[in-house]
């Protein structure tokens, strides 16, 4: 089954250099884009996170220190992977809770001002999970009855998540061929970042959902607490949480002063 696209959709995979979305780095992006045409156009770029590549890390991907040494930082490509993506939505396997986080870090850094508020993403392993509970090779093999070769090669993941998405839509008649609903079904809880710090409650409303302050709406903490506000952006925190805080608070201001 093809996709039913209104717009492009960029499915996309990183290898990086570890797990944690505010420290660790892209070494490879692989970005598949499908026109609502049905046209595809694919894009692999190798990295230089400047960083080291753990060995226990390059062991799963592959991508060695050595490989990605001469390779341009990810600063300099940051604008032609923006302008691949930038009119498109988003697919991903588990891309919602990691690959979509550590990709605006690296946007942001890159000074680029990356947004997700008029992109949809579809997250192809919350389907999978909804519906059958298992890993993307696994996914792969009883949706495509096929072997992934080159597992954690981004290129080949990037092209398996593409090809699980359309054995989804041809197997399962409660899942409709549309962008939108695929983004609603594929998400576990509404956010306002990436990373779950910031939810929204029942009436659409921004609150903080860790710490001392967990369920508070954020405007008024940030109202009664101002010092809090500083305190978040000098803390470890994402850089794209740090971006949702600041949009809120000067919204609270122009409310006011409107």
């Amino acid at each position: 089954m093809q996709l039913n696209l209104k717009r492009p959709i960029c499915f996309f995979d990183l290898e990086t250099t570890g797990i944690n979305i505010t420290k660790d780095r892209i070494v490879e992006i692989s970005i598949l884009k499908v026109f609502p045409n049905g046209t595809e156009e694919s894009k692999t770029w190798l990295v230089n996170p400047e960083m080291v590549i753990p060995d226990e890390v390059v062991a799963i991907h592959g991508v060695s220190n050595e490989r990605v040494a001469n390779e341009p930082t990810f600063k300099v490509l940051a604008k032609d992977i923006y302008n691949m993506i930038k009119d498109s939505d988003l697919g991903g396997f588990n891309s919602n809770r990691f690959d979509i986080p550590l990709l605006a870090e690296e946007m942001l850094r890159a000074g680029i001002d990356f947004d997700m508020k008029s992109t949809l993403a579809v997250d192809v392993q919350t389907i999978f999970h909804k519906m059958e509970q298992r890993t993307l090779s696994a996914a792969y093999k009883f949706y495509c009855n096929e072997s992934l070769e080159n597992a954690h090669s981004a290129e080949a993941d990037t092209k398996a998540t593409y090809e699980v998405l359309k054995a989804q839509l041809d197997r399962y008649d409660d899942l409709e061929n549309d962008t939108k609903f695929l983004a609603e079904f594929s998400s576990r809880k509404k956010f306002a970042d990436f990373a779950g710090f910031i939810a929204y409650n029942k009436e659409g409303v921004e609150c903080f959902s860790f710490g001392k302050h967990k369920g508070k709406l954020v405007t008024e903490v940030l109202e009664k607490e101002p010092g809090y506000f500083g305190w978040l952006l000098n803390a470890d925190f994402p850089l794209y949480t740090k971006k949702v805080l600041t949009a809120i608070k000067l919204r609270s201001f122009n409310n006011k002063l409107g």
